[in-house]
This record gives C-alpha cells, sequence and structure tokens, in this order.
C-alpha cells in the first residue's frame, strides 16, 4: 500500500504534450533524466522523440521493475537505464560519477516535500549541462524558487491544477 501522498499520478498526456512542445528544440539528442519515474511514460516518450538515453529514477521497486522489464520488452536497453532509488541518492551519484544532462524531468509526489529537497541539489551539484533544461511538475498551488545556483527559472505553464515549471541554467 503507497504511503500518504505516494499514489501514482501519471502525467496526463495533456501535460505531456506541453511538456514535449516546450522541449521540442531541445529533445533531439539529448541526455535526459526522468525523476520520479512512475510508469515512465515520459521518459518513453522522450526516447520516442529522439532522445539518445533516458536514466530512469523511481524509488518504487514495483514501478521501476515494471519500466526495466518493459524497456526490455522494446529492446531499448542499449538507450535507458533505470535506477530503483530515491532522486536524492541518485543526484548524489550523478555529482560523484560526473553523469550530466540536457534535460531533467521531476515529478515528485504532490503531497511531499520532495521537491523542495532536490530543486537545490540540481544546481549544487552541477548536473545540468549548459544551457540544459529542468521541468518540474508540481501542484499549481506550490511556489518554486526563481534560482538555484545557476539555474533560473525561465517560465510557468498552468493546466488546471498543474504546473510545469521551466528552469534553465544560466551560462
Amino acid at each position: 500500500m503507497p504511503l500518504r501522498g505516494e499514489e501514482l499520478r501519471p502525467t496526463s498526456s495533456k501535460v505531456r504534450e506541453a511538456i514535449f512542445n516546450i522541449l521540442q528544440a531541445e529533445i533531439d539528442q539529448a541526455l535526459f533524466l526522468d525523476l520520479y519515474a512512475g510508469t515512465g511514460a515520459v521518459g518513453l516518450e522522450a526516447l520516442s522523440r529522439g532522445a539518445e538515453r533516458v536514466f530512469f529514477v523511481e524509488n518504487s521497486q514495483t514501478r521501476s521493475k515494471a519500466i526495466a522489464d518493459y524497456i526490455k520488452k522494446l529492446d531499448l536497453e542499449s538507450k535507458a537505464a533505470v535506477y530503483h532509488e530515491k532522486a536524492e541518492a541518485f543526484l548524489h551519484r550523478a555529482m560523484r560519477t560526473g553523469m550530466k544532462f540536457d534535460i531533467i524531468f521531476a515529478d515528485p509526489p504532490y503531497i511531499s516535500d520532495e521537491i523542495e529537497k532536490v530543486l537545490p541539489y540540481v544546481g549544487e551539484y552541477g548536473i545540468l549541462k549548459d544551457y540544459g533544461w529542468m521541468l518540474v511538475e508540481h501542484s499549481a498551488k506550490k511556489v518554486l524558487p526563481e534560482h538555484m545556483h545557476d539555474i533560473k527559472k525561465i517560465k510557468n505553464y498552468k493546466y488546471g491544477d498543474t504546473m510545469i515549471t521551466s528552469y534553465r541554467k544560466e551560462q
């Protein structure tokens, strides 16, 4: 049974379409990080739209296994990696190993403080490439910071109760 606030809430097709409209010029050959991957739908769509490689991070063992099984079924193992761990642990690993991403998509549980914990690490750890994008899906009631080190908020996009906040790494 999921913990309170951790129920699976897949990104709606309308919001997913909006995400890829925002990223359309950036997705081709991108290294894409799907934090809080859930069903993996956003990362899989990134692959279908030309991302070079997608890293799925999902703390639920059941969900991460389902994503890995689906990737195997589609014969995409060379273009995808699934990490069964907390987002915070993965970001620390990325910093230690020098991983950098063109695009980071984060969709933490709305009823949690996950985004407040994780956002500062993205800037502090320097895992977003120069001119890279970060998109955060969150409750429209939540206001996210304007800056995280050298990462600056660009725009908010509202879709009902859902907000997509876009950030860009400053050079």
